[in-house]
C-alpha cells in the first residue's frame, strides 16, 4: 500500500525563497508613450529609459510617493490606497514563512491566506492603473500587465493550495 507524501508542517527553505522572491516582482508594468515602461513595485515606481540617469532608471519610493501627495490618503483612488495593503500582506506572509523555516512554527494556511490577500490587493492596484492608462481604448485590459498578482497567485496555487483547501474542505 503506497502512502501519499505528507506536506511539511511548515514552509521549506525553497517555499520561503519563493515567497521572498515575490517582494521583487513588480505589481504592474505601465507602458509609456515613449516606449519606456514604468514598473510599479511594492517599494515604489521605477521609471525606465531616464536619460539623465547613469543606469537609465529613476526610483521613486512608495513612502515618498505618499508623503509628496497633496491629497489626503482618503482622497486617493481606492486602487492606490490598496498599494500599502499589498506591501503589508506580502511582508506578513514572508514573516510567516520565515518563522516556519527559522523556528518551526507556522500555520501554512495563514501564509497562503496572506499571499492570497496580497494577490487581490496587487490585482486591485493593477486594475486601477489599467482604468487610468488604457482600459476602454483599443489596447484594452492588457495595457497594464498585473505581474505581481499573477506571480503571487501562482505561488499560492503551487505551494499553498492544499493547505488553503483544508480550510474549506473537511477530511
Amino acid at each position: 500500500m503506497s502512502e501519499t507524501p505528507r506536506r511539511p508542517a511548515v514552509s521549506t527553505r525553497y517555499e520561503l525563497l519563493a515567497v521572498v522572491a515575490l517582494l521583487a516582482v513588480p505589481i504592474a508594468v505601465v507602458p509609456a508613450a515613449t516606449g519606456d515602461p514604468t514598473l510599479v513595485s511594492l517599494w515604489g515606481l521605477i521609471n525606465t529609459g531616464v536619460r539623465s540617469s547613469a543606469t537609465g532608471l529613476h526610483l521613486y519610493p512608495v513612502w515618498t510617493y505618499f508623503a509628496d501627495q497633496p491629497r489626503s490618503f482618503g482622497a486617493l483612488p481606492a486602487s492606490i490606497r490598496a498599494w500599502p495593503l499589498s506591501v503589508g500582506f506580502h511582508l506578513c506572509a514572508a514573516a510567516s514563512a520565515g518563522s516556519g523555516v527559522a523556528f518551526g512554527r507556522e500555520d501554512r494556511r495563514v501564509t497562503g491566506g496572506l499571499l492570497l490577500l496580497a494577490a487581490f490587493a496587487s490585482l486591485w492596484v493593477g486594475v486601477g492603473l489599467a482604468e487610468r492608462f488604457g482600459v476602454g481604448t483599443a489596447s484594452g485590459w492588457f495595457t497594464v500587465l498585473p505581474l505581481g498578482a499573477v506571480a503571487t497567485a501562482t505561488v499560492v496555487t503551487v505551494v499553498y493550495r492544499t493547505d488553503l483547501r483544508s480550510v474549506f474542505v473537511r477530511p
